[in-house]
C-alpha cells in the first residue's frame, strides 16, 4: 500500500483501495482557479476559431480579385480540413500518452507560425500549403480544450462551464467576421492571417501556467504529481471560505484500448454528430459570403450580413450555458437539432433580405447551441479519462475527414440548385442528428465524469449528502 499525505489537508488516500483524485476534484466548488483555467483555454480556442472562420471572408476577396478560383478555394478549405484531421488524431494520441499540457503547447506553436507564413504567401498554391500546416495545429484545440476543462470542473456545474468555454470559442466566428468587415477593405486579406498568428504565440507563452490534468497523471501512475496539483486547488478553494467534504475512494479503471464493445455506441453516435456539425458549420461559415457575392451582393454588404448573422454564435452558446445542466444533454441535443432543422428550412425559403438575415441569425444560434452541447459538453463526458482524448479524436477526426470532401459537394449543390439546395442538405443533416441522439444517446448531466464514460467498473459507493451538497456550486 502506498500513501501520499499532505499535512494540514485532506489528501490522505490509498491507491490500493482506489482513487480519490477524481472525487476530490469533484467536490471542490468552482472558484478563481477554474476562472483562470477557463480564460487560458478559452483564449486559445477563440484564436483557433478566428483562424478557422476567416476562410469565408478571405476566400471571397481572393475570388473577386482573381487571385483564386472556386476550385482553388475548395482546395484551400479541403487542405485546412486535411491538416485538421491529422492534427486531431495526433492530439488524441499525444494527449493520452504524453499529457494534455504538451498537446496545448504544440498545437498553438504550429498554427501560430503557419498563420504568419500564410500572411506572407506569394501565390495561392503556397497559401494552400501553409493552410494545410496551420490545420494540423488547429485540429488539436477542440479535442484538448474541452477535455481538459471537463477534467477539472465538478459535475453539477460542468455543463455550464463547458458551455462558457464554447462561448469563448464561438466568439472567434464573430470576431473574425467583424475584423474581416472592418480591416480587409483597409489592409487587405493578409492581416487576417497575421492577427491570429501573433496572438497564438502570445497565448502560448501565457499557457505555461496551465497545470497538467490530475486525472491523467494518476492514470499514468504519477500519483505524487496529481496529489500536489489537487492539494493546490483545494487550498485555493479554502481561501475563498469553502468547506470541502471528505472524498470517497472508488475503483480505478485501467483499460487503455478504445476498441471495446462498451465504447462502440458512443463512438458511433459521436462520429455521426461530428460529421453533421462540421458539414453544416463550414457549409454556412466558409461559403455563405461567397454565395451572397455570386448572387450579386457587393462584397462589403455580404461580409456585413455574414457578421450580423454570426452574432448568433455566442448567443447560441449562451443559451447552452443556461440549459445544459437544467434540460440535460439528451433532450437538449434532440430538441436543439429539431429547432435547427426548422430554422434552416425557413432560411432557405425566404426572399426578403431582412427576413433571411433574421432566420440566418436563428440558424447560426441553433448551430452554435448544438456545438456547445455536443462538442464542448457531451463528447468529453461519454468516454473515460484514460482514453478520452483518443475517443474524441476518432469522432472529431472522422468529422474533419468528411469536411474534406464537403466543400466540393457544397459547390456542386450551389452551382446546380443554388443556396436552396445547400440549405436543404443542412436541415436534413440536423434531422439525422436528432434521430441519432434519440436512438443512441444516454443522459450524462450532473454525473461524475468517470461515472459516465462507459467503464465496466462502475461500482462507486453512493455519495453522501454532504458531498453532494458540496457540488452545488
Amino acid at each position: 500500500m502506498k500513501l501520499f499525505v499532505k499535512q494540514g489537508g485532506d489528501s490522505v488516500f490509498s491507491h490500493k483501495q482506489g482513487s480519490t483524485i477524481a472525487a476530490r476534484l469533484d467536490r471542490v466548488p468552482t472558484h478563481s482557479f477554474h476562472s483562470r483555467l477557463l480564460g487560458l483555454v478559452g483564449g486559445g480556442m477563440l484564436i483557433d476559431n478566428f483562424d478557422i472562420y476567416i476562410a469565408g471572408s478571405v476566400l471571397v476577396v481572393l475570388l473577386h480579385s482573381g487571385w483564386s478560383t472556386l476550385s482553388s478555394n475548395a482546395a484551400f478549405v479541403s487542405a485546412t480540413f486535411a491538416g485538421m484531421m491529422i492534427g486531431t488524431f495526433a492530439a488524441g494520441l499525444i494527449g493520452d500518452r504524453y499529457g494534455r499540457k504538451l498537446t496545448f503547447q504544440i498545437n498553438l506553436a504550429v498554427f501560430g507560425l503557419a498563420s504568419i507564413g500564410a500572411a506572407a504567401a506569394t501565390n495561392i498554391d503556397l497559401l494552400i500549403a501553409m493552410r494545410f500546416i496551420c490545420g494540423v495545429g488547429l485540429g488539436a484545440e477542440i479535442v484538448t480544450g474541452y477535455s481538459t476543462l471537463a477534467e477539472f470542473v465538478p459535475p453539477q456545474s460542468r455543463g455550464k462551464w463547458l458551455a462558457l468555454l464554447s462561448m469563448c470559442s464561438s466568439c472567434g466566428l464573430l470576431t473574425a467576421t467583424l475584423f474581416s468587415y472592418l480591416l480587409i477593405p483597409i489592409a487587405g486579406w493578409r492581416i487576417m492571417f497575421a492577427i491570429p498568428g501573433v496572438a497564438a504565440l502570445f497565448v502560448l507563452w501565457l499557457r505555461k501556467a496551465i497545470p497538467e490534468s490530475p486525472r491523467w497523471l494518476e492514470m499514468r501512475g504519477r500519483h505524487a504529481e496529481a496529489d500536489a496539483i489537487v492539494c493546490s486547488i483545494e487550498d485555493s478553494a479554502r481561501k475563498t471560505g469553502a468547506t470541502l467534504a471528505s472524498p470517497a475512494a472508488f475503483p480505478m479503471r485501467t483499460s487503455e484500448s478504445i476498441w471495446q464493445l462498451q465504447f462502440l455506441r458512443p463512438l458511433v453516435l459521436g462520429t455521426i454528430m461530428q460529421v453533421v456539425l462540421f458539414t453544416v458549420l463550414y457549409a454556412l461559415v466558409a461559403w455563405l459570403p461567397t454565395f451572397l457575392a455570386r448572387q450579386g451582393m457587393p462584397i462589403n454588404q455580404s461580409l456585413k450580413q455574414s457578421a450580423i448573422m454570426a452574432l448568433g454564435g455566442p448567443v447560441g452558446a449562451f443559451v447552452a450555458r443556461l440549459l445544459a445542466d437544467r434540460l440535460g444533454r439528451r433532450k437538449g441535443i434532440v430538441f436543439g437539432s429539431v429547432i435547427a432543422a426548422a430554422m434552416a428550412a425557413a432560411f432557405g425559403h425566404v426572399s426578403s433580405p431582412m427576413v433571411a438575415m433574421s432566420f440566418g441569425f436563428a440558424t447560426y444560434a441553433s448551430l452554435f447551441y448544438l456545438l456547445a452541447t455536443v462538442q464542448a459538453i457531451y463528447l468529453p463526458e461519454i468516454f473515460p479519462t484514460e482514453i478520452r482524448m483518443r475517443c474524441n479524436a476518432v469522432c472529431v477526426g472522422i468529422g474533419r475527414a468528411s469536411a474534406i470532401g464537403a466543400p466540393f459537394v457544397i459547390v456542386y449543390l450551389f452551382e446546380h440548385g443554388g443556396v436552396t439546395a445547400v440549405i436543404t442538405l443542412i436541415w436534413i443533416l440536423f434531422a439525422v442528428q436528432a434521430v441519432s441522439m434519440a436512438v443512441l444517446g444516454s443522459e450524462t448531466s450532473r454525473k461524475p465524469l468517470d461515472d459516465v464514460g462507459g467503464s465496466p467498473v462502475d461500482q462507486r459507493p453512493p455519495r453522501s449528502t454532504e458531498t453532494t451538497a458540496a457540488w452545488s456550486q
